[in-house]
């Protein structure tokens, strides 16, 4: 399962550099894929897998550098980034490229080898994977205008998650710990689990709503998420603006995994407008 964004498919940052510029339409961006790159080896081992850098413009050439951090994600699941070297789970500093630094023309693409070297020295039992961010950095803004119509400076910025863990068999694992109904501004429904397992656990939510005195049923939107090992994450699920008062039954089905391992709970709730 791919991820929406950063499995959203790339990570992407847009830099604003306020200038004094000259105003143009045209628009610059930069194309990376896979947006997620996974590496199977132990220490001593070494890996290489390829990334596709592509400059969409038409008329407008790129001048880029790649560079490396860290990032872990918070209990709701967000992108969290850090220096290199910030988090015990890093392992940008394993990571090479052999270009640093390129050009791209109009239209032209780029395949780049990304390796992958685990020291033959470590040794640490407690982090069973290990993530890094691989950047891509437009050097050249382009001018633009804003929503005001100010001059600025338009740079991009795009990334690509990887992940290593060690070869054999991994052990993907979710634990449901809470399943509650929360009405304070906007009623919603929090979903608490933890992978508690030794690789990331991806996969999607779904929920169906019973109302226990009609009969109805309601099925909300499937809702995507992301683990990493020791993640304990909050899901937060919208209930529908239009939902009747009254006693609900939800039930949410936890689906992850390359094997679709199930997880389910229930919960009863009366719902408040």
């Amino acid at each position: 399962m791919k991820e929406q964004l950063i499995k959203t498919v790339a990570v992407a940052i847009v830099i604003l550099l306020a200038t004094g510029g000259l105003r143009t339409t045209a628009q610059t961006g930069i194309s990376i894929s896979p947006p997620r790159v996974y590496y199977a080896i132990g220490p001593g081992q070494s890996q290489t897998e390829k990334v596709v850098v592509s400059n969409p413009s038409r008329d407008y050439p790129l001048e880029l550098a790649v560079s490396f951090e860290d990032w872990e994600y918070n209990a709701y699941g967000d992108n969290l980034m850090y220096q290199v070297g910030t988090l015990p789970t890093s392992c940008a500093a394993w990571i090479s490229v052999p270009e640093a630094y390129f050009s791209l023309a109009p239209g032209e693409s780029k395949e780049i080898d990304v390796q992958m070297t685990v020291p033959a020295d470590y040794r640490n039992d407690t982090v069973p994977v290990h993530t890094a961010i691989l950047y891509v950095t437009q050097l050249n803004p382009r001018d633009g205008v804003d929503q005001q119509g100010a001059n600025i400076r338009i740079a991009v910025r795009t990334g690509i998650k990887l992940y290593q863990r060690l070869p054999g068999r991994f052990n993907p694992n979710l634990e449901i710990t809470n399943f509650r109904y929360q009405h304070e501004e906007v009623p919603v429904l929090v979903l608490h689990f933890d992978n508690d397992g030794d690789v990331w656990a991806d996969g999607r939510i779904s929920v169906e709503l019973l109302n226990q005195a009609t009969g109805a049923k309601r099925v909300l939107p499937d809702e995507l998420f992301y683990s990493m090992p020791g993640d304990e994450r909050q899901k937060v699920l919208a209930l529908p603006g239009d939902l009747e008062a009254g006693k609900y039954i939800a039930t949410a089905i936890v689906n992850y995994g390359e094997g679709n391992t199930v997880k389910i709970a229930e919960l009863d709730f009366t719902h408040e407008r």
